[in-house]
């Protein structure tokens, strides 16, 4: 599984409709949007990983200014919205190929279990709509831009 963890002031999403922008779906204040992508040959293992790694995160300024504190710490708010284009491969053409991504059964599976991996952790998990368009709206603090991956890749 990987993730894009971005530390935010503020983040929102809205699910596109098919005529329009549907209402407000969830929001957070100070946290962490982690967009999230499931791969071929992804387990539960990489589901807990993923879990534990983001929620002990230290990714947050403590009073020296160090990123030394965790969400947990700062009381803060994560939004987790699902991503299968982080698997995207271009190293050929120009258009991405998609198949390291995981089909949706498996993805939504896996996804789902991240969540309850992270709520049983204390972690306050707001959520996208699997499979569905999306517009996320963020105001990234910092920058501060990280990425995972469990399968330690990068």
């Amino acid at each position: 599984m990987r993730a894009v963890v971005q530390r935010v002031s503020y983040a929102q999403v809205k699910v596109v409709g098919v005529e329009n922008v549907q209402p407000l779906h969830s929001r957070i204040g100070c946290g962490l949007v982690v967009l999230v992508g499931v791969g071929v040959g992804d387990t539960e293992e990489d589901a807990e990983y993923l879990a534990t790694k983001l929620s002990g995160l230290r990714v947050f300024e403590d009073s020296n200014g160090k990123m030394n504190l965790s969400l947990e710490e700062v009381k803060g708010q994560m939004l987790l919205v699902s991503q299968f284009t982080l698997y995207g491969d271009c190293r050929k053409g120009r258009r991405p190929s998609f198949d390291q991504s995981a089909g949706a059964e498996i993805a939504q599976r896996l996804y789902n279990l991240l969540a309850e991996s992270l709520r049983r952790k204390g972690i306050a998990v707001a959520e996208g709509k699997f499979q569905e368009r999306m517009l996320v709206e963020l105001a990234n603090d910092g920058p501060v831009t990280i990425l995972l991956d469990s399968k330690r890749h990068f």
